[in-house]
């Protein structure tokens, strides 16, 4: 075998004994890489350098399914980040999504039939979008409590044994030829799934598919699936069944169920080296080596356990017949023989464990920044929905959003609103009290003017004048230039001056009163409470997300002490394959030395008790190492394997084809993920 080949197979074994599933095996050869592979956004999957240079940009993409509790869509929000690795001047994408704005920059752009482009000026670009897109996988969440299926509407405050299954789906696939015959393959997406449970309403949770972690408080689940994988890979349930789906059960009181969260993405087979795999043949022969292998070690475990059982019934003839013991030592030294050739095997074995785990562990970092990237992720749509309210606060982080968004809700307070309303207003209102006083000016002018004229007519009538002369051109200019006149002398009197600055007072007081009564003014004031409650809404999702982060921290260190166990197991597996050598040269040498040893037959008798049980636990352990791990994986693909190299590369190259969900221009590379979001049940 080479090494490739014992790559696949040792890790098959460990993720059968360890998850006893064989999708976590499959994760397993993605993983056994010296590089691995990331979902964050920000951290882009990499790539060969020969590939990147002939592309101008590449396309990363998230997409955010907003769900209701049973999984159905609500909303659908795609984030695309279009790096300008050419810093090119414009970049022409392909983009289906509806409402697109640019949300980092003020680049703009124009569509040209199914294309939009960007005048990027050596820029990247980040915009957003909706879609009303089917999408490439789904959840469906049921809900059955005390055995009957129940809405996650009526679950709320219920009481009793409960049932809450995920069931995955996966509708984007390719045909592809599979030993000559059309085949379905399925974009193989790793789908995980996060949930926080609540020790006060939640007993007893056990979980199918996932893993549970609890703090004293909180249960957090972490559920994985891969729908479509079985198929793909041919593979008969009865044999291996890889999950598509997660399932949890509790008891519980008074329910109610904060947000879930799961990310699918296919990253992690994309990463598949599929040009070291072995051919079909030579995986095959290394597949039957291991099971021949397991066969003589176990045919050797049991014949040292059934001579000893012997030779202890024995002892008493041992004790009369130093002949008939050199015959047992004979069988003793050929029984040791194989001990020794099964202890390598073993050794081989455990140090191939170690090495999967050790893969394993490498993949903590990627795990840990990608559920960091998502939180930042809900940071920085939480900061763009506080900026388009208005609010004027700091940027939210990991390590700050609690304190700013405390300070926030504070600050919404509704008298501190009126009185920033009020001041916003009355400074407004004086920023107009130059045109208040030109208009008040004016009226009171007008009034002068009307009752200044009328004076001068009824001089005019007093000195002898009648309505006819009056009507005279010349008797008319002489009663406007006097009325011009008299009317500037009485603007110029102290009495009109503070008839003036009362009424401009009383002007700019109305003009005041009218705005903070304005529609406006008004909805903001009203705005100030909803405000509020938003906030308080948004601050407790975001605290439902950081207790998740930190709940899959405390996961990947699990895995970690995991990893440091598995390194001590190999270790000790050396000690037993050095104790198995050195027994065997004992048992060579017993033959020689029968005459001495009679001198010590009653402690040889104790030390072969204590060997017997010994090897009957390593019997044990090999009869069922054999059986859930070697049988297991043989069976599944002993007279499947012609097809199984043939199906990685499909599956690679079915994954590296799906890159983005609002599409991609053909001269474009690109990722893309899904990050759904179910509401809440209270």
């Amino acid at each position: 075998m080479n090494n490739t080949s014992k790559k696949i197979i040792s890790i098959l074994l460990c993720a059968s004994l360890i998850t006893g599933t064989i999708g976590a095996g499959i994760y397993s050869i993605a993983s056994a890489k010296n590089e691995s592979p990331s979902i964050s956004e920000n951290i882009t999957v990499k790539k060969e350098k020969a590939k990147k240079d002939t592309k101008n940009a590449e396309k990363n993409e998230t997409v955010y399914v907003l769900s209701r509790a049973d999984g159905s869509v609500q909303k659908i929000i795609v984030s695309d980040w279009l790096k300008n690795m050419s810093s090119a001047k414009n970049i022409t994408d392909a983009s289906s999504l509806l409402d697109i704005e640019n949300v980092k920059g003020d680049e703009s752009y124009t569509v040209d039939d199914d294309s939009v482009v960007w005048d990027a000026d050596g820029q990247d670009i980040y915009y957003r979008g909706s879609s009303s897109a089917e999408l490439p996988v789904g959840i469906k969440i049921s809900y059955t409590l005390d055995g009957k299926e129940i809405s996650p509407e009526s679950l709320a405050g219920k009481s009793g044994k409960i049932t809450i299954r995920f069931d995955y789906t996966n509708s984007a696939y390719e045909m592809k030829k599979i030993n000559g015959k059309e085949e379905k393959i399925f974009v193989p997406f790793a789908m995980l799934t996060g949930i926080i449970l609540d020790d006060d309403i939640f007993r007893n949770v056990e979980v199918t598919n996932g893993k549970l972690i609890n703090d004293g408080m909180r249960s957090v689940v972490a559920g994985a699936a891969f729908p479509g994988l079985q198929e793909s890979l041919g593979l008969d349930k009865n044999d291996l069944e890889i999950p598509e789906y997660i399932e949890i059960t509790a008891d519980v009181t008074d329910f109610r169920m904060g947000m879930t969260a799961t990310i699918a993405t296919n990253e992690i087979f994309n990463e598949i080296n599929t040009d070291k795999l072995d051919s079909d043949d030579e995986l095959s022969d290394s597949l039957s080596e291991l099971t021949e292998a397991m066969t003589r070690l176990e045919d050797g475990s049991s014949a040292l356990y059934d001579g000893l059982c012997e030779l202890l019934e024995k002892s008493d003839d041992l004790v009369k017949g130093a002949n008939q013991l050199a015959d047992g030592s004979k069988k003793l030294a050929d029984g040791t023989k194989s001990l020794s050739s099964g202890a390598s095997e073993l050794q081989s074995g455990a140090a191939q464990l170690n090495s999967g785990l050790q893969t394993i562990v490498k993949n903590n970092d990627s795990l840990n920044g990608g559920a960091k990237q998502v939180f930042d992720t809900l940071l920085a749509a939480a900061n763009s929905q506080i900026s388009a309210s208005g609010l004027d606060v700091p940027a939210l982080t990991v390590e700050n959003y609690g304190s700013i968004l405390d300070g926030a809700i504070a600050s919404l307070d509704s008298t501190n609103v009126y009185n920033q309303a009020l001041s916003q207003v009355t400074e407004a209102v004086n920023a107009q009290k130059d045109y208040i006083c030109t208009q008040v000016e004016a009226a009171v002018r007008q009034q002068v003017s009307v009752q200044v004229r009328e004076t001068v007519i009824q001089q005019m009538k007093a000195k002898g004048m009648t309505d006819e002369m009056l009507q005279s051109d010349e008797i008319q200019n002489q009663i406007t230039a006097l009325t011009e006149k008299n009317t500037n002398e009485q603007m110029q009197s102290a009495e009109i001056k503070a008839a003036i600055d009362e009424q401009v007072g009383l002007q700019i007081q109305k003009a005041i009163s009218e705005n903070m009564a304005s529609d406006e003014v008004q909805s903001k004031l009203s705005a100030a409470s909803a405000g509020a409650q938003s906030l308080i809404s948004l601050k407790s999702q975001l605290d439902s997300y950081n207790a998740f982060y930190i709940g899959l921290r405390t996961y990947t260190d699990g895995v970690s002490q995991a990893a440091t166990g598995a390194s001590k197991l190999s270790s000790g597996v050396s000690s037993v394959k050095s104790g198995a050598d050195q027994l065997n040269k004992g048992a060579g040498e017993l033959n020689s030395g029968i005459k001495k040893m009679q001198d010590g037959i009653p402690a040889l008798i104790d030390g072969i008790k204590k060997l017997r049980d010994g090897s009957l636990q390593l019997k044990d352990g090999l009869n069922e190492f054999d059986e859930k791990g070697v049988s297991k994986i043989v069976k599944a693909f002993d007279g499947d394997l012609a097809g199984l190299t043939e199906r990685m590369k499909a599956l690679k190259s079915v994954s590296q084809n799906y890159k983005a969900f609002s599409g991609i221009s053909d001269d474009m590379d690109g990722q893309v993920k899904f990050f759904f979001r179910t509401d809440a049940v209270e």
